[in-house]
């Protein structure tokens, strides 16, 4: 192992998934997506049961109302991800639909 994967080894040690840890934040966490015939995340709906497009769920995450994402810019506009944590299975884009 080079110096480089040593360095990456020992920063992935750093932090542990958040994975099925209680939320005592109380934000709202995206449990499913809509998506649109191009494959484009569209709208959300968070764990309470609210549907938001994509711009309002922008918003309330811009707000910090939404647990486990980001809001970076990229494109030429903002965009929302889930945060990385090394887990795919909870990736928006992986998430069920609705």
């Amino acid at each position: 192992m080079d110096q480089f994967e040593k360095a990456y080894e020992s920063y992935k040690q750093q932090g542990t998934p958040q994975v099925n840890q209680h939320d005592t934040t109380g934000k709202e966490e995206i449990i499913a997506v809509r998506k649109n015939e191009d494959d484009n995340i569209i709208a959300i709906k968070t764990n309470s049961g609210r549907e938001l497009d994509y711009p309002t769920a922008l918003s309330e995450a811009k707000a910090g109302n939404l647990d486990n994402v980001d809001v970076f810019h990229k494109y030429g506009r903002d965009i929302l991800r889930s945060e990385p944590d090394g887990v795919k299975e909870n990736n928006l884009d992986e998430l069920p639909e609705f």
